[in-house]
This record gives structure tokens, C-alpha cells and sequence, in this order.
């Protein structure tokens, strides 16, 4: 069961295997990252066609509310057949972090046609997860089978990992906007360890900017600049107080995170044991009742999110807070019921939530600090990879350099806070 809150000090730990095994060409790299970016493209912008097709821009959903629990278990029932019938992979035992870092789900392509349906099915349900951890096992199944029929590094499996990382690299530098982000997280988890560190981080900085270039040229929408704001500009000292309280703030936000996830894990096994569709369907009911009455709790928050920022006063904060609190109740629900997703978007939705929040309680904090200093924490903790979530919160929020020295301290915060939790839990009794 993964932990949420996991920290950045421990490497990677990698299947043990052959010493040895010729490194892949160069162009073979490149071919791979080509590949990895080509099929991540296609994939968002299937997903993109389906969703607005279904969901955003059906005339009978919009309404017609009653059709939301209909598509809701519909797409729900869809996933469960899949992993009966197709043996369609979850992230109930691992996602997005845990694949990155090296664990989490068991690469087998064998699998891939039940989760490119799973993933799909999952992120059309309705459900709080994103596309970043069905990115992860579909780029992962591709990368292997690449591999097996190239023959490239059959005989490490360290090496076959450093590659399968550059593909990733490719992938997620494409959506995201950024050519240095896997490389920036690849570097704080040292991937590759002491004797490959630096070969496998040219792998991923060569990928990653191949991604991030063809993403360019060919003009798909990556998530940089997704939620921009006015440059903060001129530095306060009181804001570097607003970045340390906010950083408190995000901070208990992925504790929370963690804990639901590790609760609802519980509740799972022990209630539903090993069966496949009840999980799926009570989750996907759940689901249907909140999306009901709350449709902006519905997907992973991303395509939502906008116009709440345009207009939180209209929602208000004590909805603001209920929004972000029942947004990590079903990421949680979510993952540990077998859909097939990611966890960032809904955690930025949730911390956004909590940023226009405060804004409301405390208008004199500029609300692009509420937002994105929260945001940073709590991905920091979460993640357990402070850098990433800096830059990943930069890119998407557009900051400056005054920004950039508060999320920095907002994530500092939070890391100092972890790390006086797992303190205070090691000291015995």
C-alpha cells in the first residue's frame, strides 16, 4: 500500500539483475521517446474528443442531471469488465509516484489493450483520478515491447528501467509543458543510482526535450500556463509569512491525502475483500451522488477548475472547503476501488479549492499566493519530491521570480513538517 507522503531521500530500489548488458544506442532513445510522445498525444486527445463528446459539450448531460449517475455507472461497469475480462492492470497497489520511483505497477504489454480500455473507461466515469497514471502503464507497456522486439537492454533490468524512465521523460515533458520535469524528479529520487545516475539522466533530458519539442511544433495544448496569474512582482516580507502558513496549510492537505488513501484501503479489503465489480460499482454510486449534487467533484478537476477561480465569491468558502476536502475523499475512493488514474490533478483541484478559500477568509492574501504556495506543499509532501512540485507549480502557474522564492519556502515548510512527523512516529513510547 503506497504511501502519500513519501520522501525523497531513499533511491529508487530496482529489481536485482544481471550485472552488465549493452546500453541502448542513442537513436534508439530517440526512437523510443518519439514513440512514447506520438502515443501520449494520441491518447489526450482521445481522451479530450470523448469527454467533451460525452460530457462537456452534450446538450442532453448539461440537461438532463439525471444522465450523470447513468454515465457514471456506465463507465464504471465498463472498468470492472475490463479487469475481469481483459486483465486490465489498477494503480490500487501503485501509480504514477510508485512507477516513476521505480515500484508500483508490474509492466506486462500483454495487458495493454485492457488498460488503454480501463484508463479510458476510468477517466470518462466521472471519477477524481487524471490521466497521468494511465500514462504511466500505457507509455510503460509500450516501452517493453519496444525493448523485447529491438533487444534493447535484455540483460539489465536497471538499464531496461533507465530507458522505460526516458520514454516517461518524453511523455509527461510533452503534457506538461516543461522540458526539465522528469529529469528534475528522475534526479531527486536518483534513478540510476551512484554508477548510472548520469547516464540515465542524458537518456531523460534527451527524451524530455524531444517530447517537449514535438508537443511544440505540432501546437497540442500542454498544462503550462493552465492557470496563470498576475507576476507578483515586488517582494513583502509579509509574504514570506503568507508562504510558511500556506505551506502549513498544503501540508496538512497531503497528510489528509495520505491518510484517506490508507483508511479507504482498509475499508476496501475488509468490506469487499478480492471481488472486482462491487468496489467498482459502490464506488462508481458514490461517485454519481456527490457528481449529482456537485458536478464541478466530477473527473479529475482540470477543465473545472477555471471558472471557479473566475467566480469562488459565487461558491463561497465553506463550499470552497467542503469541495476540497470531498475531492481527496474520491481521488481515495478512487484508487482503491480499481479505476485507473492519477492523483496530481485532483490534488491540485483540492488544493486550488483550499487557496480560493482563504482568499475569501483573509482577502488581503493575493489569491495566486494562496493557490499556488498550497499547491506546492501539499505536492511536495505528497509527491515527496519538493523540486518537482516547484517547478511543476511554476509551469502551470506561471510564476516569477518573487513567486518562485515563496513556493520554495511554502514546500520547504512542508518538508520540514514531514520531517518532524516521521520523527516524532519513530520515537518509541
Amino acid at each position: 500500500m503506497p504511501d502519500m507522503t513519501g520522501t525523497a531521500g531513499d533511491p529508487a530500489e530496482l529489481p536485482v539483475c544481471p550485472a552488465g548488458g549493452a546500453d541502448p544506442k542513442l537513436t534508439q532513445i530517440i526512437f523510443i521517446a518519439l514513440v512514447a510522445i506520438a502515443f501520449t498525444a494520441g491518447y489526450i486527445t482521445l481522451y479530450a474528443t470523448l469527454i467533451n463528446a460525452i460530457w462537456f459539450r452534450n446538450e442532453a448531460v448539461t440537461a438532463n442531471r439525471w444522465l450523470i449517475p447513468v454515465g457514471v455507472m456506465t463507465f464504471s461497469l465498463l472498468v470492472g469488465l475490463c479487469r475481469k475480462y481483459l486483465h486490465a492492470p489498477t494503480v490500487m497497489e501503485g501509480g504514477f509516484i510508485e512507477s516513476m520511483k521505480g515500484g508500483g505497477h508490474k509492466v506486462d504489454y500483454r495487458t495493454f489493450p485492457g488498460a488503454l480500455a480501463s484508463s479510458l473507461f476510468s477517466l470518462l466515469a466521472g471519477v477524481s483520478v487524471g490521466p497521468e497514471g494511465g500514462i504511466v502503464i500505457l507509455v510503460g507497456d509500450v516501452t517493453a515491447f519496444l525493448q523485447e522486439k529491438l533487444r534493447i537492454a535484455r540483460e539489465s533490468a536497471e538499464t531496461s528501467f533507465g530507458v522505460n524512465v526516458a520514454a516517461l521523460a518524453s511523455a509527461f515533458n510533452g503534457i506538461v509543458g516543461s522540458p526539465l520535469f522528469t529529469g528534475v524528479f528522475a534526479t531527486e529520487f536518483q534513478v540510476g543510482g551512484n554508477r548510472n545516475a548520469l547516464k540515465f539522466l542524458t537518456w531523460n533530458l534527451l527524451a524530455g526535450c524531444i517530447g517537449f519539442l514535438f508537443y511544440l511544433l505540432i501546437g497540442l495544448p500542454s498544462f503550462a500556463r493552465s492557470i496563470a496569474f498576475t507576476p507578483i512582482g515586488e517582494l513583502h516580507f509579509v509574504y514570506v509569512l503568507y508562504a510558511i502558513a500556506l505551506g502549513i496549510v498544503g501540508s496538512l492537505l497531503a497528510v489528509f491525502a495520505g491518510i484517506a488513501m490508507q483508511a479507504t484501503a482498509s475499508v476496501m479489503e475488509r468490506v469487499f475483500n478480492d471481488r472486482i465489480f462491487a468496489p467498482i460499482l459502490a464506488a462508481g454510486a458514490i461517485t454519481s451522488i456527490v457528481g449529482y449534487f456537485i458536478p464541478n467533484l466530477l473527473f479529475s478537476g482540470e477543465n473545472q477548475i477555471h471558472a471557479i477561480i473566475a467566480d469562488p465569491a459565487a461558491i463561497g468558502a465553506g463550499m470552497l472547503l467542503a469541495m476540497a476536502v470531498l475531492k481527496i475523499l474520491l481521488l481515495a475512493l478512487a484508487f482503491r476501488s480499481g479505476y485507473i488514474g492519477g492523483p496530481l490533478f485532483p490534488i491540485l483541484f483540492s488544493a486550488t479549492m483550499l487557496g480560493l478559500a482563504t482568499n475569501l477568509i483573509v482577502p488581503g492574501v493575493p489569491v495566486s499566493i494562496c493557490i499556488l504556495c498550497i499547491e506546492a506543499a501539499a505536492l511536495a509532501l505528497a509527491m515527496g519530491a519538493p523540486l518537482t512540485a516547484i517547478l511543476l507549480v511554476a509551469v502551470v502557474g506561471t510564476a516569477d521570480t518573487t513567486m518562485l522564492l515563496l513556493l520554495t519556502i511554502s514546500s520547504v515548510t512542508a518538508m520540514v513538517l514531514a520531517t518532524g512527523l516521521k520523527r516524532r512516529r519513530a520515537v518509541p513510547d
